[in-house]
């Protein structure tokens, strides 16, 4: 019995101690989160300009020819998928992993009909492991991402669509809505065919509008892509916050049970003592 006690109240003090832990990443978690939302908010300014600059380009030039802009016979596809480095996040990676495998078995034959951009550890070893064709890649993306952390893959992603290695480019990440929920989101990223609009303002341009057009879409496809980032670091300390929240609940539940059995073992052993103590004084009466 006493080997029993023993071993329980290990138990309640092995998950005592898991409980601050958990409760620990919980409060770090939503401190990031706040911080990562102030970051996304942020973006969004200069990324609307971008775009009705860009808009502005395409609707008041007419003929405008840029490979960004235009639709082409599919023969191979580009994936950029957004992960975390770090586990302990729920479902965050797992759904969106899960989102772009379903678009590549079902679109895809073979390897050489798609190419992989990865940004994040999690993302990475899952694809390495299954041999996929992982072209580009970026790991250790600190809890505040700038642009100069994910350059090189973003870069890289728009380059090789201009320089057509493949002909279609799709964003996949977690859209933050809340800290409790956040949606795998597949969008298509390149040709870009949301920018024709109207005119929103009158610019002048030097040395003409398709120069200037020219350098401003990569720009604009890369912004879209480093707001993609920052929205996947918002929804991966949304989810991780829920998922310690949801451990600490369950290691306090457990710390119930661990002392209700203790508490029950210690009153099992205390009255077999008095038993035996009973029993002892009615043998020598």
């Amino acid at each position: 019995m006493a080997k029993g006690m023993r071993e329980i109240k290990r138990q309640i003090k092995s998950t005592q101690s898991t409980k601050q832990i958990t409760r620990a990443m919980e409060m770090v978690s939503a401190a990031n989160l706040r911080r990562a939302q102030r970051s996304a908010e942020a973006a969004r300014p200069y990324s609307d300009k971008l775009k009705e600059v860009v808009q502005s380009i395409a609707a008041g030039s007419k003929g405008i020819k840029h490979p960004m802009l235009q639709t082409r016979e599919v023969k191979k596809t580009g994936y950029l998928v957004i992960t975390s480095d770090r586990g302990l996040a729920g479902g965050y990676n797992a759904n969106v992993l899960r989102k772009v495998m379903t678009e590549i078995r079902e679109n895809h034959k073979s390897t050489a009909e798609y190419s992989i951009f990865v940004i994040g550890r999690k993302g990475s070893n899952y694809f390495h492991k299954r041999n996929m064709p992982v072209v580009e890649e970026v790991t250790g993306v600190p809890d505040s991402p700038k642009f100069a952390d994910i350059k090189s893959v973003a870069s890289a992603a728009v380059k090789n669509f201009e320089n057509g290695t493949y002909d279609q480019l799709f964003l996949v990440y977690n859209q933050f809505k809340n800290a409790i929920t956040q949606i795998p989101t597949m969008i298509r990223l390149l040709p870009m065919e949301e920018v024709t609009g109207v005119a929103a303002a009158s610019y002048e341009y030097e040395p003409s509008p398709e120069g200037v057009l020219e350098v401003l879409l990569p720009k604009y496809a890369e912004t879209l892509i480093y707001s993609a980032v920052l929205e996947g670091k918002a929804s991966e300390f949304g989810a991780r916050m829920t998922a310690m929240n949801s451990a600490t609940k369950n290691a306090t539940k457990m710390i119930s049970g661990y002392t209700l059995a203790y508490n029950r073992a210690r009153q099992a052993s205390i009255t077999q003592e008095i038993s035996e103590i009973v029993a002892g004084a009615n043998a020598n009466a």
